[in-house]
Parts: C-alpha cells; sequence; structure tokens
C-alpha cells in the first residue's frame, strides 16, 4: 500500500479540520492573551493567572467533553433528514449544557476554598481568588455556546463557532488592554481586568453564535417550541451516557496538566510562571490535533455508517499520519526558538523583576524542549481518540486514558519533581510518559477494533 493512498486524502482531512481547529484556538487563544498580558504585570501575577486557570480548564475540559455527544446525534438526525430528531437533540443539548454551566461554575467557586492548603505561595493565592471568581462565571456562557457549536458542528455548519471564536478574541484583546493597564477613562485593574474581558468575550461568542444560527433558514426549525416540560429523560440519558465518557477522557487528560501547575507551584513562583509559559505554548498547538480528532470522528464515523471498514481505515491513517506530520513540524519549531519564545510573555525591561524573570525564562526554555518531544505522543493520543469515538468506542478509552495519566505519568511526575534534581523538567517528563503510553495503548485498540471489524465483513 503506498503513501499516495494516505496522502491524497491530506486536503479533505484539512478542510473538515480547518474551522474546527481555529475555533478550538480561540479557547486557547483566551488564556494565551491573558498570559502574555497579565505577564508584563510581574512573574507573581503570571503564577496567581495559573493557578486560578488550574481550575477553570479543569471546569472547561468536563464541560467541553460532555457536549460533544451532541455533535454525532445531530449529524445522524441530518443524515435521516429527521427535523423532529433533530430539534430534540437540539433542545436537549442546551438544556444540559445550560444546566452543566452553572454546575460548573458553582462546583469551581465551592472548590476555590482549597487554593489555601494546596502548599501554593500566599500571595499568588491573594492574587488568584478575585480572577478566579470572575472567570468561573464566564463558563456558563462558554458551555451554553458550546451546546449551539456542537449541535452546528453535527448539521456540518463548522464556521459558526469559528467566526464567533475570532470575534471573541478580538474584542477579549481590546478589552484586556483597556482594564488591565487602566486606558483612558477606564481604571487599571490589572489581573482583574483580564477576567473582565474573558466573561465579556464569552457572553459576545454566545450571543453571536445564537443570532447566526437563528438568520440561516436552515436552522429555523430546531428553534422552535422549545420548552423544558417537553424535556425527556430518556433523551437526557441518552446524551449522558454518550457525553460521560468523553468529559471524562479529557478530564484525565487536563488534570494532569493541571496537576503540573499544582506540583510546580510547590517548586515556586519561577516554576510555576514557568510551567505556565511552556503549557500555553503546548496547547496552542495541541488545538491542531484537536481539530483533526473531530475530522477522525466524523469522517471514520461516516464510513462506520458506510459499512466500508477498509476505507475507513485508510481515512484514519491519513489523519493519524497528517497529525504525526504537523507535530513533528511544532517539535522543530520549539527547539529551534525555545528560548526566544518564553521571552514573549515576561517584562525584561521591569528591573523590579529582572532576576526573577530571568530565572522564569530559563526554566521555560528547558520545559519546552521536553514539549517538543510529547508534541507527537500528544497528537497521535488524540487522533485515535477521535477515531476510537467515531467507533463509537468510549468506555475502554476512558480506562486507557485514566491509567496512562494517573497510573503511570502522574506518578513520574511527582517523583522526578520532588525527589531529583531534574524539578519542573521532572514534572514534564511525567506528562511525556503518560501521554506516550495513553498514545500506544489507544493506537492498539483502534488497530484490534478495525482488525476485528474487517474480518466480520469478509
Amino acid at each position: 500500500m503506498t503513501l499516495a493512498i494516505y496522502t491524497k486524502e491530506f486536503a479533505y482531512n484539512f478542510r473538515l479540520a480547518y474551522p474546527i481547529i481555529l475555533g478550538m484556538l480561540g479557547h486557547t487563544v483566551v488564556g494565551l492573551v491573558d498570559n502574555v498580558m497579565v505577564g508584563k504585570l510581574g512573574p507573581t501575577e503570571l503564577a496567581a493567572v495559573s493557578l486560578a486557570n488550574s481550575f477553570i480548564f479543569i471546569a472547561m475540559s468536563l464541560g467541553i467533553g460532555f457536549s460533544t455527544a451532541i455533535t454525532p446525534l445531530a449529524a445522524e438526525a441530518d443524515g435521516e433528514q429527521d427535523i423532529e430528531k433533530g430539534r430534540r437533540v437540539f433542545h436537549h443539548g442546551l438544556y444540559l449544557c445550560t444546566f452543566l454551566g452553572f454546575f460548573l461554575f458553582a462546583l469551581v467557586i465551592f472548590a476555590k476554598q482549597l487554593l489555601g492548603f494546596m502548599g501554593q505561595p500566599e500571595n499568588v493565592v491573594i492574587l488568584a481568588k478575585p480572577y478566579l471568581d470572575m472567570v468561573a462565571f464566564s463558563l456558563i456562557p462558554l458551555i451554553v455556546f458550546q451546546g449551539y457549536k456542537q449541535f452546528a458542528d453535527g448539521m456540518s455548519e463548522t464556521k459558526y463557532s469559528m467566526w464567533a471564536t475570532v470575534l471573541a478574541n478580538i474584542i477579549h484583546v481590546i478589552l484586556n488592554y483597556v482594564f488591565i493597564y487602566g486606558i483612558w477613562i477606564f481604571p487599571e485593574l490589572g489581573m482583574f481586568g483580564a477576567a473582565i474581558g474573558t466573561l465579556a468575550s464569552r457572553f459576545i461568542m454566545l450571543g453571536y453564535i445564537h443570532y447566526k444560527m437563528k438568520k440561516n433558514v436552515k436552522f429555523h426549525p430546531f428553534f422552535e417550541g422549545f420548552s423544558v416540560k417537553k424535556i425527556q429523560r430518556e433523551i437526557n440519558l441518552k446524551i449522558i451516557r454518550l457525553g460521560a465518557p468523553s468529559s471524562m477522557q479529557m478530564f484525565f487528560e487536563v488534570a494532569l496538566f493541571t496537576g503540573a501547575v499544582w506540583l510546580s507551584g510547590r517548586l515556586g513562583i519561577a516554576n510555576q510562571a514557568a510551567n505556565q509559559i511552556a503549557l500555553s505554548l503546548a496547547s496552542f498547538t495541541f488545538m491542531f490535533a484537536m481539530g483533526l480528532s473531530v475530522a477522525a470522528t466524523i469522517r471514520v464515523g461516516n464510513q462506520k455508517g458506510l459499512g466500508d471498514y477498509k476505507k475507513m481505515k485508510i481515512v484514519a491513517f491519513s489523519i493519524f499520519l497528517l497529525a504525526v506530520l504537523l507535530e513533528v513540524f511544532f517539535a522543530l519549531f520549539f527547539v529551534l526558538f525555545h528560548k526566544q519564545m518564553p521571552a514573549l510573555f515576561v517584562d525584561m525591561g521591569n528591573l523590579k523583576d529582572l532576576v526573577a524573570n530571568t530565572e522564569v525564562i530559563t526554566i521555560a526554555a528547558q520545559l519546552l524542549l521536553v514539549a517538543a518531544v510529547f508534541q507527537i505522543s500528544d497528537g497521535i493520543q488524540a487522533v485515535v481518540l477521535g477515531a476510537l469515538r467515531g467507533l463509537q468506542d468510549a468506555k475502554v478509552p476512558m480506562y486507557i486514558t485514566f491509567v496512562a495519566y494517573w497510573m503511570v505519568g502522574f506518578p513520574v511526575s511527582v517523583y522526578l519533581g520532588f525527589y531529583t534534581s531534574l524539578q519542573a523538567i521532572g514534572i514534564w517528563i511525567g506528562l511525556l510518559a503518560g501521554l506516550t503510553t495513553a498514545a500506544l495503548f489507544l493506537y492498539i485498540r483502534f488497530i484490534r477494533l478495525t482488525k476485528q471489524l474487517i474480518a466480520l465483513n469478509h
């Protein structure tokens, strides 16, 4: 089988993936912009944003992971041209996402009490709390937005969420600039100004996608007749059964990276700030793999529906190959510019924090070399997980990710971070171990399932 069989699928894969990639990058850019702009205030402020966002990212992983269940159900209804079925998916999806948004907001506010017991620097904790309150509230519009987005994706309208996040990020940058630094008549609010920018941009994002979908004739039937009284328990349970394992898969990975934030915080402000810089850059490139992962879900799901398992294997491998090539490119970029990129996040002109900022840049540069290696593992596990979702295989991958991240990755992070001289670099080697284990066993799982399906259809 020649390489051309796989490479000829690249163009279609990328056409399908790029609006999703841009939409996902939008979520990451919100945090990246906060880190760059707050980083100019000093390493303590950057460490505080890092600590607060670690709680937010865990909540986001649960909400976004859960909402992915809406897409295949919407696509199924669209394929059957069943308006009533699509309307039920849309209404129940929005209902569950709204409930989940409020629940996650309450959960973060309750979990905020843990900040004082995590061995983090006291001045970092004091700064993190008010920022966390405001950004936690922004989870409500964000998770409701996901309900709209996943339904639109399932109906093959992937560009609405892309434009919504582009608009939100432009507004986010403007509001951050105005409120963090106190431009014109506006007060200088520092870190809290970044939280206001995040909250406002997420409400605008939600308003935009609602307006655009309601304006489109294609979606008119789906907006009709919404009533809480019509919400049915069995449809809610169907979405929950699909969404819960996906939610947990995403949670296990995000929680591992969040664990790295907390472990770094125990090593001191410089390590935590450096961890946040490296994590921001690695998260940005990971969104490309996530976009390809969704493309894998759609394409594998389509071929499964058609019963063409040989073609399904070719399609899946073409996405795996594309992801590896893309991640190798990012890995090389990280290696070449590992010293230059961290400097974007700190103000080297600030003489008061010069020594601290120099230490932050030195540690972050070393972490980016580890990140360069795990780019590839991270990309592979993401796209294989997407392909397994397309096969509607959710429970076994959930167990694989738990074992890889929490029985392999996290113990390695703890041991190397605290019981060797590696410190923050050791924590990141643990991340690499977890991601590589997940990539290997998820890939074995996919190969085994596809062999079984091909054998059964001969």
